[in-house]
């Protein structure tokens, strides 16, 4: 059955909504805020390169409190074991029976902070759970129930002692931007509020996670134009003909952003998806999936920079609304 414009107009409305209120603890960050939203509900992740003390975790703990979920946060270091994220089985002496006790993944926002300092071993700990959403022990699947998100953190600054995120595990990441710092004015009114220390706790609950995930489903009936989809396509396939690129797009990032950009084209009140949307989220959705070649990168190239040369060189098609 074909979404009604009155389901598009609510689901633009609470998304407004929802964005409001997590922009009660992250000042300024409206944008940033509206790609966090779109992962959820989008069921994908988000992975965010910034410096310390930039609200990484008020992001987290803001959105939790929004949909009334469930918050932890794992401090990677180099010691942290793939257990320590997952969670372990406990043989019991009364019981007589192995129980299983979860780890800190078993939340609806997950905040792994400076993912990138844990060994390789305990990276990959969260590939399943990411694609799948169970976490197997033991031969045991555990769900980690929806809405789940995880958001990961780097420092771009600091390298030493950091494994570099494998290619494989980035494409697990539907999204990666950063917050940045604030501009002049929202830094001035932070500093007015300095004596509020934990801003995320002014957040109150607007929706129950049952209600994002009825979101989530009704942004997958979002109509996409056969014409829409092969103007992705070519921008997917430019990236891996590109000269200044090693390894393109895989066909997990292109099914990312055409899931992606379904959300966003409902998240503005809309039935169907522009070849606008693609454009929005093209750059966040698709840069980060980029190997770009050693001798390009030491010259300076970004794989931002390449996505957007891509955008421009290939002609969007004209579209109705459907």
């Amino acid at each position: 059955m074909a979404m009604t414009t009155e389901q598009s107009a609510w689901f633009a409305d609470t998304f407004d909504k929802l964005v409001g209120n997590v922009a009660h603890a992250v000042l300024g960050k409206d944008e940033v805020i509206r790609l966090a939203l779109t992962c959820m509900l989008t069921r994908g992740h988000l992975l965010l390169e910034d410096a310390p003390g930039t609200g990484k975790t008020s992001l987290a703990r803001a959105i939790a409190a929004t949909v009334q979920g469930s918050h932890q946060r794992i401090q990677f270091t180099p010691d942290l074991l793939p257990s320590d994220v997952t969670g372990v089985t406990i043989y019991d002496q009364a019981s007589h029976k192995f129980e299983f006790h979860p780890g800190p993944i078993f939340a609806s926002i997950v905040l792994a902070d400076e993912i990138n300092r844990a060994s390789p071993k305990t990276q990959s700990a969260l590939l399943e759970v990411m694609e799948e959403g169970v976490v197997t022990i033991d031969g045991e699947g555990h769900s980690v129930g929806a809405p789940f998100l995880v958001i990961a953190t780097q420092n771009p600054v600091e390298q030493a002692g950091t494994y570099k995120l494998p290619e494989a595990q980035l494409d697990r990441f539907l999204i990666k931007t950063s917050l940045g710092y604030p501009d002049a004015k929202t830094a001035v009114g932070l500093l007015m509020d300095s004596a509020t220390r934990a801003r995320a706790s002014l957040v109150s609950p607007i929706i129950k996670p049952e209600s994002i995930v009825a979101m989530a489903a009704l942004a997958a009936e979002v109509h996409t134009d056969e014409a829409v989809m092969q103007y992705l396509a070519d921008i997917v396939d430019a990236t891996r003909k590109h000269r200044d690129v090693l390894l393109g797009v895989s066909m997990r990032g292109a099914m990312a952003l055409a899931r992606a950009v379904k959300t966003w084209a409902i998240s503005h009140g809309r039935t169907y998806v522009t070849p606008d949307d693609i454009r929005d989220l093209a750059v966040p959705v698709l840069a980060h999936r980029l190997v770009i070649d050693p001798e390009s990168d030491f010259a300076g190239v970004k794989a931002e920079d390449v996505v957007e040369r891509i955008l421009v060189d290939i002609e969007p098609p004209a579209y109705r609304a459907a």
